[in-house]
């Protein structure tokens, strides 16, 4: 733990991430269904009630309603205690790991970024300009004011982790007559490379790969999936983004690529 942070701190910080993680709910469900995340206020998809205030609370209200909404009784999926549990886990961890610092700053708010969209891809396979976009801005703007890398080297980032995919995307059409992977992941490792720059974007690209095959292997395997079956790759992205930055340094150093 950086010296001088105290470990309440870390508490206001897990709280803060939780609420966050309120609203991440929001922007999962709303941004892919093209609905305002500003209005209206929180309301059952399936009765239309709208929530009150002290039944959104951060994970405390789902548990006091049982996991059911007040009016109609229908279940509240595990999801969104589980967003909110994991957005306030990586506040805590960004604030224990770098301290109160940019870099923290930059880290926790791709970290809930990459959080969405792993979650949107994974129910709708799309990863949403709205989000991508001003996605790559952050890493760039943060490179100025001491974020993960250097201007220079967020560009270069941004630029390698576009063209890498565009690249699979070529190729795979021109081999096979299909797209190997969705625009969507371009402008993610576009944003991804202007966070942490070329050679980790690189990493990270490969760390997602490994994870999607072993993945796909197991469906195979299990009879569940075939070579064709269509995987959110920016569901493997966000996992390895999540790791990468939140993981402690050594386990990156200790890595075969």
């Amino acid at each position: 733990m950086p010296g001088g942070i105290h470990p309440i701190v870390i508490v206001y910080a897990a709280v803060l991430g939780a609420v966050v993680g309120s609203f991440l709910n929001v922007v999962v469900y709303r941004v892919p269904r093209r609905l305002s995340v500003v209005t209206p206020r929180s309301f059952c998809p399936r009765c239309e009630r709208s929530i009150r205030w002290y039944e959104n609370i951060p994970v405390m209200s789902w548990l006091a309603l049982g996991g059911r909404c007040r009016g109609c009784r229908e279940p509240i999926s595990w999801r969104y205690p589980l967003v909110e549990v994991a957005s306030a886990g990586l506040a805590a961890l960004g604030v224990a790991q770098y301290g109160l610092t940019v870099l923290t700053l930059e880290v926790v708010l791709f970290g809930w970024i990459s959080l969405a969209l792993g979650l949107i891809d994974l129910e709708h396979q799309i990863l949403p300009d709205v989000i991508t976009y001003p996605s790559i801005a952050l890493g760039l703007g943060f490179s100025f004011f001491g974020g993960w890398t250097t201007p220079l080297s967020s560009v270069v980032g941004a630029a390698v982790g576009a063209g890498l995919p565009i690249a699979v995307i070529l190729l795979y059409r021109w081999m096979r007559g299909e797209e190997g992977m969705g625009w969507g992941d371009v402008k993610y490792l576009a944003a991804i490379g202007a966070v942490v720059g070329a050679r980790d974007c690189v990493r990270i690209l490969i760390l997602a790969s490994v994870v999607g095959a072993a993945l796909g292997i197991g469906l195979i395997v299990a009879g569940r999936g075939s070579s064709k079956t269509a995987l959110p790759f920016g569901t493997f992205l966000a996992l390895a983004v999540l790791l990468w930055l939140f993981a402690p340094p050594a386990w990156r150093a200790a890595l075969p690529f």
